[in-house]
């Protein structure tokens, strides 16, 4: 393994203690990277940018990591001031990535992503011209996330909803053009098998008590104990990933499960390395 790849793998491993942290995430980081792949692609994109605006997908939320679990763990909707302190997230995300040598690749998405074209987003309060394309991308894609997930609170909506949200706000939240596009490949089915799953054809699985925010990796086999991310409960599966049935055991997980499988951030450490080829090679 090479010094670029072992550095990305370190990134990901960033990027894995928020999943870790935030028991609601559920596969967020990966529907996110993926959504921006996607658009990415429809673009056509150069091989290294693709990579680069699925990275940050993937490292958008790297600094909830400094947010207080009080907020990142309440399971109901945050109040005036527990939303400023999760605003804080885009710069805490940018100083943790600070001097990292790979920092460049992910930056743009890591601190820009909620910066809106009408002036109004944070944490710099940026115009349309001056947001890079990566932010914009990665910006409607966690937006779109955060619309159709559920979390135990809320309902996610359908697809159509959300993409009726953005197309109300062309412009103003979301960059014209490129909503524009989303939009067009959402009502295409292409974003179908990205959510409401936590890796590719594994959906999510629905705690007795939490909701659909179970992330089961798909190497999971018949018979194994699992634990929800939100209240810890323990969960014996049955059956495989298109199928689970999950059966409370009735005890509590002491430290909180993993949600990212291993295996899937290893394969898109390697899918973002041979993309970017040797681009990165003299800035390492």
């Amino acid at each position: 393994m090479d010094l670029v790849s072992h550095l990305l793998n370190s990134l990901f491993v960033m990027a894995s203690l928020v999943e870790a942290r935030d028991p609601y995430t559920g596969g967020h980081l990966w529907r996110v990277s993926q959504l921006s792949y996607l658009m990415a692609q429809d673009m056509e994109l150069p091989a290294e940018s693709v990579s680069q605006i699925t990275l940050g997908g993937f490292l958008h939320d790297l600094g909830k990591i400094g947010v207080p679990d009080a907020i990142l763990h309440k399971a109901g909707p945050l109040t005036d001031e527990e939303y400023t302190v999760i605003r804080t997230h885009p710069e805490i995300g940018a100083k943790l990535l600070g001097n990292h040598p790979l920092a460049f690749l992910a930056m743009d998405a890591v601190s820009l992503h909620h910066e809106t074209p009408d002036g109004k987003g944070y944490p710099h309060g940026l115009i349309a011209a001056d947001i890079p394309l990566a932010a914009k991308i990665v910006g409607i894609a966690d937006a779109f996330d955060a619309m159709t997930s559920t979390r135990p609170y809320r309902q996610g909506m359908p697809i159509a909803k959300a993409l009726d949200i953005i197309a109300e706000k062309l412009g103003t939240q979301f960059d014209a053009e490129l909503g524009e596009r989303f939009i067009r490949m959402g009502k295409t089915g292409v974003f179908d098998e990205v959510v409401g799953h936590s890796e590719p054809g594994v959906r999510l699985q629905a705690c007795p008590s939490c909701g659909p925010i179970i992330a089961i990796p798909r190497k999971t086999r018949s018979g194994a104990v699992i634990a929800c991310p939100a209240c810890r409960s323990r969960l014996k599966v049955f059956g495989n990933h298109e199928d689970w049935l999950l059966t409370p055991l009735n005890e509590k997980e002491t430290a909180p499960p993993l949600q990212l499988d291993p295996d899937l951030v290893r394969a898109m450490a390697v899918t973002i390395r041979n993309g970017l080829g040797e681009s990165v090679a003299v800035a390492t």
